[in-house]
């Protein structure tokens, strides 16, 4: 397809507005040769008192625009880029041109109104039958002489009409029927940026950076070389986002010396297809079909694409899209994308940080395509910003992914630092360990390859584990806190859905949108998603096995920091259990970190005097959730006394504690504040309650 060959924009070093000007001169200059022919032919034919003033309009017209036409390359005119990709004859080429003169003037449509039997602005079939069947009046009008039979054969099986550029419209016999140009077609030739009615034109953009090593792969090559043949193939593009695939379609193109003209209509419409093809012709450039995503439960959707002449790109999503079997197909798969590949979007979305690009592309290993979409918010936001700061590459892709949140997934923005979480040195440093995988993931396995070499995967994945209260779902937000992200809680009342597949559906939407964000994917209850497979013994059990199958499936291909949390480990089926990279197990906190929690919820200055934090975390083994709430209880008491608060106000607090958990509340000593009766009584008590506890369920 040599024709096609460029981008379809100004040559270099000539003006844009004179190149339009002279393109469409161009035409009007080709049109005009049709309009002498047909003055010639009425002049042969009519009486010179009735068709004499039709004849001198067409021959002052046509000197006009004879005269005004300039210089311009004949391969690079969009009316010779269409006969070139149809195919088509010089009879079809005036057939065209004679179908479109009524849109160069209105004295011209007047003319043909007044010469088609039912009145019509159009050239009839009879017209044309006799100006390609009639001898040419003049030398420099001279065109090929067509019969009627040839011409009712074009009109049939031509390739104008086949393809939908030329069509035969309205009632009545064949030669007393109109001839129609394609919608806005003429205007296209034109070289004027219409677009049919049909048809939503789709915005492709230029290729991004950051696909080289892509464009290298053999599916890609084998597309490229498709897209420069004249063949009819359809090289299919598949990917949930629109974005990358079409970003996949500019990169394709412009390797095949191209140009995108894309637009969406459905797969099974022949004629917006056709259309479609001829814009696109008319550019010279390569159709670019944007498949509509497929209505809820509809199977694939046929592509009809009798009327396209030559390749054809097509972007859908996977499985909306079943190719026919007339033509060769090709896809092209989007991924992988590598470390490289990465690094070089970053670079080249943001060169003022070309030096972070490394990191970046650790961070966020966004595909080009959203990368150049980032990078356009970031200095959009700082030519907004009256200091000039740019917005900070995290808080930009969350911007824009946090606007198509799925339903039962809230986003939280965390603040909460290492200080809140009370741990033990173990816990405390399997989680700090969990932020620095993500921090080194580009060293470890990019740099020093381990991610070939030990089939190392990206992402972090933690099971937090341990009874109500001992701080998970803190974790859970001082790990994003540490990691500069946000926090993405899923509500598994809303995931979880009696229908089939509903669960797995709004499970992915999760897991996609936390990777689009790159924020914390948290998953509370998890033992309600995450339980062990039994034996089938009836259908449920077979739908509960394969939702298990796919959790576990996802979460390995899951690109970012997943944390789910547990009051029940002996629930989580072992196979998830194995995928974890960390498992950390939350314990009842110790006596000296229940005096640190008392100490961190009840600051100085609200306490009295009087109270004994140390009498508190001793007498009473709690978790940190019911110290909190002990704590807001009673401060909120001695604001309504309009005091500070009190030891006594605390262990009221603590009490309603214990009876809201139905356990036995420790007998309070009558010892001074700081002084204990029974040591041993009460450390007992204590580790009954804490067993209790543990195997209490919320």
């Amino acid at each position: 397809m040599r024709e096609l060959n460029g981008t379809g924009g100004s040559r270099p070093g000539v003006d844009a507005g004179a190149e339009a000007e002279a393109v469409s001169r161009g035409l009007s200059a080709r049109a005009a040769v049709v309009a002498v022919r047909l003055a010639g032919l009425l002049d042969d034919t009519c009486d010179p008192e009735s068709a004499g003033d039709s004849v001198e309009f067409l021959r002052d017209w046509a000197e006009a625009a004879a005269e005004s036409a300039q210089p311009y390359a004949a391969d690079a005119e969009p009316v010779h880029r269409l006969v070139r990709r149809l195919g088509l004859t010089g009879a079809e080429l005036d057939l065209l041109l004679l179908a479109g003169l009524p849109e160069e003037h209105e004295g011209l449509a007047r003319i043909f109104r007044t010469m088609h039997p039912r009145g019509d602005s159009h050239p009839s079939v009879g017209l044309a039958a006799l100006l390609l069947g009639h001898g040419p009046h003049r030398e420099e009008a001279a065109g090929p002489v067509v019969d009627r039979v040839e011409l009712r054969r074009l009109l049939h099986e031509g390739a104008a009409v086949r393809s939908g550029a030329l069509a035969v419209t309205g009632e009545g016999t064949f030669h007393d029927r109109s001839l129609r140009l394609a919608d806005q077609l003429w205007e296209a030739l034109h070289g004027c940026a219409a677009w049919p009615a049909a048809l939503t034109e789709v915005e492709v953009g230029p290729p991004v950076a950051g696909l080289e090593g892509w464009l290298a792969r053999p599916a890609a090559q084998r597309a490229v070389a498709a897209l420069r043949s004249c063949a009819p193939r359809t090289v299919i593009v598949t990917a949930r986002d629109e974005t990358v695939a079409l970003s996949r379609c500019a990169v394709l193109a412009r390797a095949a010396g191209l140009r995108p003209v894309a637009g969406r209509t459905r797969p099974e419409y022949p004629s917006g297809l056709g259309l479609l093809g001829l814009h696109a012709a008319a550019r010279g450039g390569v159709p670019v079909l944007v498949a509509p995503r497929p209505e809820e439960g509809a199977g694939p959707t046929l592509l009809d694409l009798r009327r396209v002449v030559g390749p054809i790109l097509v972007c859908a999503e996977p499985g909306a899209v079943r190719p026919g079997p007339e033509r060769p197909v090709l896809t092209v798969p989007v991924g992988p994308i590598d470390t490289e590949d990465r690094r070089a979007a970053w670079r080249a979305a943001l060169p003022d940080a070309a030096a972070q690009a490394p990191e970046l592309a650790a961070r966020h290993p966004l595909d080009p395509a959203l990368t150049a979409q980032v990078a356009l918010d970031v200095y959009s936001s700082a030519e907004l910003a009256p200091d000039g700061d740019r917005t900070d590459v995290s808080a930009a892709i969350r911007t824009r992914a946090g606007a198509v949140l799925p339903p039962g997934v809230d986003l939280v923005s965390p603040q909460a630092p290492w200080e809140r979480l009370v741990l033990s040195a173990e816990p405390d440093r399997q989680l700090r360990d969990a932020v620095s995988r993500l921090a080194y993931q580009s060293v470890v396995l990019d740099d020093w390859r381990l991610r070939e070499t030990a089939r190392a995967d990206r992402g972090v994945r933690l099971l937090l584990s341990g009874a109500p209260g001992t701080g998970k779902s803190l974790a859970a937000e001082v790990l994003a806190t540490a990691a500069g992200t946000d926090l993405l809680v899923v509500d598994v009342s809303q995931v979880v859905s009696k229908w089939i597949g509903e669960t797995e559906k709004n499970l992915s939407a999760a897991f996609d949108a936390a990777e689009r964000m790159q924020a914390v994917l948290f998953l509370d209850e998890a033992d309600a998603l995450f339980g062990t497979r039994t034996e089938i013994s009836e259908a449920n059990d077979r739908f509960a096995n394969l939702e298990t199958a796919y959790l576990l499936q996802r979460l390995d291909r899951f690109d970012g920091l997943a944390v789910l949390a547990t009051n029940l480990r002996q629930n989580i089926d072992a196979a998830f259990v194995r995928r974890m990279d960390f498992v950390v197990t939350f314990d009842l906190p110790g006596e000296s970190d229940r005096h640190r929690l008392w100490q961190l919820h009840l600051p100085a200055a609200v306490r009295d005097d009087g109270v004994d934090l140390a009498a508190l975390a001793h007498r009473y083994p709690v978790p940190g959730g019911w110290i909190r709430n002990a704590a807001i209880a009673a401060a909120f008491r001695a604001a309504e006394a309009g005091g500070r608060v009190g030891q006594r106000q605390l262990i009221d607090a603590m009490r309603r504690e214990y009876a809201k958990a139905n356990r036995p509340f420790p007998a309070e000593s009558a010892a001074p504040p700081g002084a204990v009766a029974d040591e041993r009584a009460l450390r007992a008590l204590g580790a009954a309650a804490a067993g209790s506890i543990r195997e209490e369920r919320p």
